[in-house]
């Protein structure tokens, strides 16, 4: 018998990455061991944009038809000036931008998302899941032995570390100095739709940007709610004060833009907020029979909405690669991440450049707005290279 082939591939985090990473390995036929440290599995949050290359993953994985009923369709990306109103830019959703990508453009809450994986992932026959915490591991010819905080372990063909942002798997094997706090605050809120006062872009996905700030608009729940979601750079955060992004700041953020804008306001809970980090891209993630996947590897600020679309991508090149290399598990990580490198780093990177087209004040507000609206709305150049998806052979798991 292989003992080797015996042993299952640990995940480290059952959130939206690790279990598309369960889900692509379990449908090739190999054994997946996922830990996760909540008592249940479930995905804290709100909405998520999932772009072509996020569809063409999903529909892969199987989990699109138990998900549509949540799913909601928006008819357009539309990017508004928060001062004065204006529309500036347009993508639009319908016939030809679905010829050209072949998947469509949907909204989706994470829950719903997340509860369609895990239903998904339950019903493979090679799927586990254990409650616990990576805090370390142990590389060895044969695998990897993985240590809990609770002191259990884990023999592992392999280990993937998809612990998000804080991933102590990233902190062992990259080592430059964790997550970059960016100073962006984020506060959100879910509202029924009904209570939506100007409903000009009710079936949209639409972004008022504004100077140091912005806010997005699109509907859940199979289009039954509201999402609304306000971002903006704290001033107190450049300040080096410690205290910064609270309800003041909040307000007095979006103080320039129109009153219809301020007005959106009223739709947040004000009890929470996100404060936002990315992960400088690294060089490698692999250490031995472990690697890493998701925000562990390369976390990106929202501005792209790529994050979870890129855990997905990864998903399913890895398992297509320990598919090439099954009995070299370390190979196969190195071939897996070659593949995964630039593409996540020029996300990380170009996200960083467009939350600063989106939060342009003065007179590059005025240059940003200009070359919007020269663009053609039925081309997205921009994102072309995103939307295309993986170069990567089309299979029937």
């Amino acid at each position: 018998m292989d003992t080797q082939a015996s042993l299952p591939f640990v995940i480290a985090g059952g959130g939206i990455g690790g279990l598309c990473a369960a889900l692509a390995l379990t449908r090739k036929g190999f054994t997946v061991k996922v830990l996760e440290r909540a008592p249940e599995v479930g995905e804290i949050g709100y909405g998520i944009q999932i772009a072509p290359n996020g569809h063409a993953i999903l529909d892969r994985l199987g989990v699109m038809e138990r998900m549509e009923p949540q799913v909601f369709y928006p008819d357009a990306l539309v990017l508004v000036d928060a001062v004065d109103t204006n529309e500036i830019a347009r993508i639009d959703l319908g016939a030809s931008f679905q010829e050209r990508y072949k998947y469509r453009y949907f909204v989706v809450h994470r829950r719903d998302l997340h509860a369609a994986l895990i239903e998904a992932c339950r019903e493979q026959s090679g799927f586990s899941f254990e409650e616990g915490e990576v805090d370390s591991y142990q590389n060895h010819p044969d695998g990897v032995t993985v240590t809990c905080t609770n002191g259990k372990t884990v023999e592992g063909r392999g280990m993937i570390g998809v612990e998000g942002l804080r991933s102590k798997t990233r902190a062992r094997i990259v080592q430059d100095g964790g997550p970059r706090n960016t100073g962006h605050v984020v506060y959100r809120g879910l509202v029924p739709i009904e209570d939506i006062v100007n409903q000009r872009y009710v079936n949209s996905m639409v972004m008022y940007a504004g100077p140091g700030c912005h806010l997005v608009q699109y509907r859940l729940r199979g289009g039954t709610v509201m999402n609304n979601v306000a971002t903006f750079e704290s001033p107190a955060f450049k300040q080096w004060k410690h205290d910064y992004g609270g309800v003041d700041e909040l307000k007095n953020a979006y103080a320039e833009c129109a009153a219809e804008v301020q007005d959106l306001l009223k739709y947040f809970s004000l009890d929470k907020n996100w404060l936002l980090h990315d992960l400088l891209p690294a060089s490698n993630w692999t250490d031995g029979n472990v690697t890493l996947l998701g925000d562990a590897a390369h976390a990106t600020l929202q501005y792209l909405a790529q994050g979870a679309i890129m855990a997905m991508e990864d998903a399913v090149v890895l398992a297509d690669a320990l598919e090439r290399q099954p009995r070299n598990v370390n190979a196969a990580f190195l071939d897996y991440q070659s593949r995964r490198l630039n593409r996540t780093a020029r996300v990380v990177t170009t996200a960083r450049l467009f939350g600063a087209i989106m939060h342009a004040r003065s007179g590059e507000r005025l240059l940003r707005n200009e070359l919007a609206q020269r663009r053609n709305p039925n081309v997205p150049w921009e994102l072309d290279w995103l939307y295309r998806g993986l170069e990567v052979e089309e299979k029937v798991f």
